[in-house]
């Protein structure tokens, strides 16, 4: 095994690695070649967690994307038939990308792109920053091969984002929103060059030619970021909200939001694991301070779908509901809460942490994040299966509760106080009654 596939082992979750291996597998059968590209390496390389995986296929990625939804459970949520590729959600909530290795060129800024099928090597030389067009092989011949034609490694190293060629933002505007998040996130400097070429697509006006549904796929980036308070500020610094609307900027933006939610976030343990779909949070926030005409041009700017709203609907209702649940008084037990907060989605949960004016319910929702879902995760599953129970079944679910309630409601009962040395030492001397 390859250093990188040993690397690339150790930063995935279980979920991430099964379909990596049912890829993998898949394109064996059909002596197809794939890598691992994109921001999923330059993630990995760069010591970040992974967040999306991104895979390129010398091939048909658009069949390949409906066999491995089939055999994986994952859903397609989007296919684009210009690139060849489709978007996936895996079962447990990841994300992953599936897209024929191509070459895209260009008519005018802002354009439909001319796409061709391409090699990897050809690929990755069109793509946006150097960083961004590292792959590696995961083909049974060459697997563990490391592909880095732009030398996007030392950029990871230097800590910059360089752009791959000249044209690279005037190509596609959109990338102007891209460079700023990265640096944003990333933490890097914009190389030199690539300032400059920034500065001179500003000057022209490129930002404006972004098409709508990218405005709203970045605003969903966003909404992933660790820290989109950081991210919106700076695009607020950079006037890059001004093709959305120009009235969103200063307090219309909601920082102090969107920082009450870091906060909340930040409650959450290292290493738990809490699902979260970002979006219908960041679409509340975003738009929180806004009037009803000033929110309706905003989805109109960037499209924003029925389904969105729908989404910030449903989490406002479900949240008023928790809260309900919550309050009473015949929550007791730790177990009881966990019992009401454990099925519940994490954006519900954050969102009603973030606007319930109860104490009450405030304090039941930290003690769950930060004591009894750590205390649940404890429980060992191969013990319940040491009993005969089969994972999957309603008596091994029924089982695990019990183990879970008992875990939260036992108190491990502190140990009396060692008495003092004086006091030790004056008994000793004295005689029974």
């Amino acid at each position: 095994m390859s250093d990188y596939m040993f690397m690339l082992e150790n930063h995935l979750n279980a979920e991430q690695s099964r379909f990596v291996a049912a890829l993998q597998a898949a394109c064996a059968e059909s002596n197809t070649n794939v890598f691992l590209a994109g921001g999923a390496m330059r993630d990995m390389l760069g010591g970040f967690p992974i967040r999306d995986l991104d895979f390129v296929i010398e091939g048909n990625a658009l069949k390949m994307a409906k066999q491995l939804a089939a055999k994986s459970g994952a859903a397609i949520v989007f296919t684009d038939d210009v690139r060849k590729g489709a978007e996936l959600v895996l079962p447990a909530g990841d994300t992953a990308s599936v897209y024929m290795a191509r070459k895209e060129r260009f008519a005018k800024s802002g354009g439909k792109p001319h796409v061709t099928p391409a090699t990897i090597h050809e690929d990755l030389r069109c793509r946006d920053f150097t960083v961004n067009s590292i792959a590696l092989s995961l083909g049974r011949a060459s697997r563990g091969l490391l592909l880095d034609p732009t030398n996007g490694l030392a950029d990871l190293e230097r800590r910059e984002l360089r752009a791959v060629h000249n044209y690279v933002l005037y190509d596609d505007p959109v990338r102007l929103w891209r460079l700023i998040r990265l640096k944003v996130r990333l933490g890097f400097a914009i190389e030199e060059r690539t300032l400059q070429q920034y500065q001179n697509a500003r000057e022209a006006g490129i930002e404006n030619l972004i098409p709508a549904p990218m405005l709203l796929e970045q605003l969903r980036q966003i909404a992933k970021e660790p820290n989109p308070a950081e991210t919106l500020r700076a695009f607020d610094d950079e006037k890059l909200l001004a093709p959305i609307a120009q009235f969103l900027t200063g307090p219309k933006l909601n920082l102090a939001g969107f920082a009450k939610l870091l906060k909340a976030r930040q409650l959450v343990p290292f290493g738990i694991e809490f699902r979260v779909n970002p979006f219908p949070l960041f679409l509340f926030l975003f738009t929180e301070r806004l009037t009803p005409k000033e929110r309706t041009t905003i989805f109109k700017a960037v499209g924003i779908k029925r389904a969105d709203t729908e989404a910030v609907s449903r989490m406002e209702l479900k949240s008023r509901k928790l809260e309900t649940a919550l309050k009473s008084a015949r929550l007791q037990k730790p177990s009881q809460i966990y019992e009401v907060l454990s099925p519940e989605r994490g954006e519900y949960i954050l969102f009603l942490y973030l606007r319930t004016g109860q104490r009450l319910v405030q304090d039941r929702i930290r003690n769950y994040l930060q004591k009894y879902l750590p205390a649940a995760l404890e429980i060992n599953e191969k013990d319940i299966e040491a009993e005969g129970l089969k994972p999957g079944t309603p008596k091994f679910a029924k089982r695990k509760a019990e183990k879970i309630a008992v875990r939260l409601d036992t108190r491990v009962k502190k140990p009396a106080p060692a008495p003092e040395p004086e006091l030790v030492a004056a008994g000793a001397g004295r005689r029974p009654a």
